[in-house]
């Protein structure tokens, strides 16, 4: 697998600039000091909130990997149901073969609903907690209780291969629920500093594990043609999450002590996880790497065409011969792997469902280089809010229009297609590191993000910080150009058996 690869790819998933948040409703949260822009008071300050408060946001990437099937079918409506190249499906009739997959990998995106609702848990009751809590006034612990879920995370996704390798995803999906439910309700009934650390951290760690094994699951459950668009679950997943913890926290404006229902509700999400998990199927790939291709084919002939199961297990059964050995994460290092508010929750949902038609359509690379150059058109619109003389109403609006075209696009692209393009670029021997060690570059990055955007901020302003950010999008970009290949409409083992050194395929 010559360059461009997966380890490359996974450099995408680290958020290049931070979801920008402008809170719109009050707040009794003492916000950050900020410089001040001539033109631009109040929402430089609201601006430099968005870093810490939506990094993990970024994340949240989504499933997936090899794409739908040619020109005029797409995604869930196209004209055939089932497995990589088409089907049996009429003219003109309704697609419906994503229907017999559909139980299982919304099943799984229950994680990524608890992933969304983890994140914007925090956002309004905070003030509470502390007050509650005893460490009120202090802005360190404040954030460090936000927070300290990205460190469960990065242990999580360190720790989500061995999982998946030994378990299989099903199984691991229902052993990751614990530390989550666990983890909510020692937040729940915390009663000191210590306790709610304990359960936030807990829960950052099955985060971290799911972040990974959701789009793993997906990808190597779905059908070819189906996998774009039941990957972008993942990013609905998290945007529903996002806006079920914003409006179940609006009760927490009256009731000081709301926070701890809506910690109470977030052990729910997990309960269903496990037991919806037990009627769901396992990975036929990762049941043919150990040995059962029986089970492997029953889970095959029930979720693809007819016509795809011969061929779809021939091919499974090749990869697995040739991956004989147990991988190591030096892998990874050598050939093939060296390539909100509200009204910002629904606006990242809706550019989710848009990727969702789009994905199997138009193709991941293009959505990819479209997103990375609509997000950097938004920071740097911001920019020249923040930083020109213009009118302080039509600045306003600037800098809004720029939050919320970045959340547009960043749920476009950037957000669903690496969670999708990064299994499909890696080898099955070596999929589950790959995850792995992309998502713990992705939390490191995230937590550096929100450790040091405010000291970055007052030793340069508001404005060079974002500029930075939208040159880093702009050379994203540039890397998705040159080095990202189209992955739509191939199988797992098409796209692995196409950059095989032993047989190279065509880079599209």
């Amino acid at each position: 697998m010559p360059p461009p690869l997966a380890a490359a790819a996974a450099l995408l998933v680290v958020p290049v600039s931070p979801a920008p948040l402008v809170r719109l409703g009050p707040s009794r949260r003492p916000r950050p000091t900020a410089i001040r822009a001539a033109a631009l008071r109040t929402l430089p300050r609201r601006l430099e909130l968005w870093p810490q408060r939506l990094a993990a946001a970024e994340s949240t990437p989504p499933p997936s990997s090899a794409q739908p099937a040619p020109d005029s079918s797409s995604g869930l409506d196209a004209g055939s149901g089932g497995g990589g190249s088409g089907g049996d499906g009429g003219g003109g009739s309704a697609d419906l073969g994503w229907l017999r997959v559909f139980p299982h990998v919304l099943t799984a995106s229950m994680a990524n609903f608890l992933f969304g609702y983890h994140i914007g848990v925090m956002n309004g009751p905070i003030e509470d907690i502390a007050r509650e809590l005893g460490f009120q006034g202090n802005p360190f612990l404040q954030g460090l209780v936000v927070s300290i879920f990205i460190v469960g995370a990065f242990f999580g996704s360190l720790g989500s291969s061995a999982l998946v390798d030994k378990f299989g995803c099903k199984r691991t999906l229902q052993i990751d629920s614990i530390p989550l439910i666990i983890g909510a309700l020692l937040s729940a009934q915390a009663d000191s500093l210590d306790e709610i650390l304990l359960g936030r951290f807990l829960v950052g760690i099955g985060i971290g594990v799911n972040t990974v094994l959701v789009p793993l699951y997906i990808s190597e459950v779905a059908p070819t043609k189906y996998r774009g668009s039941l990957g972008t679950l993942c990013q609905i997943g998290t945007c529903l999450g996002i806006i079920a913890a914003l409006s179940l926290g609006i009760p927490s404006e009256n009731d000081p002590h709301w926070w701890r229902t809506m910690l109470y509700a977030a052990c729910v999400p997990g309960f269903l996880i496990v037991v919806g998990m037990q009627f769901a199927v396992e990975s036929p790939r990762w049941l043919a790497k150990v040995g059962r291709f029986d089970d492997a084919r029953k889970v095959v002939e029930s979720l693809w065409e007819p016509s795809e199961v011969n061929k779809s297990m021939e091919e499974i059964k090749a990869v697995v011969a040739n991956d004989d050995s147990q991988s190591s994460w030096s892998e990874l290092l050598v050939e093939p792997h060296n390539r909100a508010s509200l009204y910002v929750g629904i606006t990242n949902f809706g550019g989710a469902l848009v990727a969702s038609n789009l994905m199997d359509k138009q193709g991941r690379k293009k959505l990819l280089i479209g997103s990375y150059l609509g997000m950097a058109f938004a920071m740097f619109l911001i920019v020249y809010g923040i930083s020109f003389p213009v009118d302080e109403g039509v600045a306003h609006s600037l800098s809004i229009t720029g939050t919320l075209l970045y959340i547009f696009t960043f749920a476009l692209g950037a957000g669903p297609v690496t969670g999708i393009i990064i299994p499909e670029l890696s080898s099955s021997r070596t999929r589950s590191k790959v995850m792995g060690f992309s998502f713990t570059v992705h939390w490191i990055c995230n937590f550096l993000v929100g450790l040091y955007f405010l000291e970055l901020v007052n030793k340069f302003g508001v404005g060079a910080v974002y500029a930075g950010f939208g040159g880093v999008s702009l050379l994203t970009a540039l890397f998705a150009y040159n080095f990202i290949v189209e992955t739509k409409g191939r199988s797992l083992e098409e796209i692995e058996m196409s950059l095989s050194p032993a047989t190279p395929g065509k880079r599209e």
